[in-house]
């Protein structure tokens, strides 16, 4: 791979419309992109949906795309009826049943394997301690940090079983913060010592049972390091995640455009510290122009010395294997198996279950 490929498997996007935007077929054809978010503007019909993952695809020859979805369930929800509409993590934890939260995990596995998605942004690992968080509160399992682990690995293990890579999030923990790192940068003041207590929990129990992929917080964590937050933070990201902690599986940051980010610094500038930081992966969800910029800030960074090109290797070499382990490139589904999938009689036995906590 050229530099610029190599740079270009560092970034996820974001896209407006229900079919490829003519940015995100230049962003996937020339600059080599290596996955695609979609939310629920890009999202009509299981069919359309299947059909939107086939174009992408189509567009990368040399390698598949990792296509990834924000399906925790409850209110962070994108797929629209009649895919099946799951309940927040915490109906799970409330419910306590191990069995039924992998089962509604692997259910969702099967949806969004119908129509080509292949990454899902879940499970949330952050523990439900501030009840004045605006941010997490029912998206956690719970305020317990072995009632997280245990539902996390749950739902962990019926994704990954069914070939769909599943990321937690958002490390090391976003449960005790009290304001929401899309509108400002939350600050917490906790030392290592209660992290390793109560949020790294999960963390830890998930990434020791198989993990693929891990998220990390545009969170400041002050008494660990003061002045840049846990996304583009070496002392958390590196040698907490990588080395203490031992994750050997793909690190992604959260959208570099949140404002937890952007008033304090560019997203081009972001983008460089993140990969210092440790990341493998970039998520730059909205804007054409700060994709673009992220790519030729981090292309500059390398050509100066700012960023080694081992390092970027490094990084490749995860994201390749990860798409190449979990099959990335999957057939494509007929209109009647999306049908026979897509909101099952099954599946929708399953949901009548955990309504009737039965």
């Amino acid at each position: 791979m050229k530099l610029s490929e190599k740079i270009g498997q560092l970034l996820m996007v974001g896209f407006d419309g229900s079919t490829p935007s003519k940015e995100v077929e230049s962003l996937i054809k020339k600059n080599h992109v290596g996955g695609v978010i979609l939310f629920s503007r890009n999202l009509k019909t299981p069919l359309q949906c299947a059909k939107l993952t086939q174009s992408l695809q189509a567009l990368s020859k040399e390698s598949p795309l990792l296509i990834g979805i924000d399906q925790e369930g409850g209110r962070v929800s994108r797929l629209p009826k009649p895919f099946i509409q799951f309940p927040s993590a915490r109906t799970f934890g409330q419910a306590n049943n191990i069995q039924r939260t992998y089962d509604a995990a692997e259910a969702l596995a099967k949806e969004l394997t119908a129509v080509g998605i292949n990454l899902n942004f879940a499970p949330v690992l952050d523990i439900d301690t501030n009840p004045n968080n605006p941010i997490i509160g029912d998206r956690a399992f719970g305020a317990s940090p072995l009632l997280v682990s245990e539902h996390a690995l749950a739902l962990m293990s019926g994704l990954q079983d069914n070939h769909i890579i599943a990321c937690g999030k958002h490390f090391p923990g976003h449960g005790d913060t009290n304001l929401d790192s899309h509108k400002t940068l939350p600050s917490v003041a906790h030392p290592i010592s209660r992290l390793n207590d109560i949020e790294l929990k999960p963390f830890i129990h998930l990434a020791k049972n198989g993990l693929l992929a891990i998220m990390t917080a545009h969170v400041l964590y002050s008494k660990i390091d003061a002045l840049r937050p846990a996304s583009l933070s070496k002392k958390i990201v590196t040698e907490i995640l990588r080395e203490a902690i031992g994750f050997s599986g793909v690190i992604i940051s959260d959208d570099l455009e949140m404002k937890g980010i952007t008033e304090k610094m560019s997203v081009a500038e972001a983008a460089v510290a993140a990969i210092v930081a440790g990341s493998d992966l970039l998520l730059v969800c909205q804007s054409y122009d700060e994709q673009m910029a992220a790519l030729e800030s981090l292309v500059h960074a390398v050509e100066k010395g700012h960023i080694s090109e081992d390092r970027v290797d490094q990084s490749v070499r995860r994201l390749l294997a990860l798409k190449e382990k979990m099959h990335c490139r999957a057939k494509k589904p007929t209109a009647s198996e999306i049908k026979k999938v897509v909101g099952c009689d099954r599946h929708h036995a399953l949901m009548d279950a955990l309504e009737n906590r039965g």
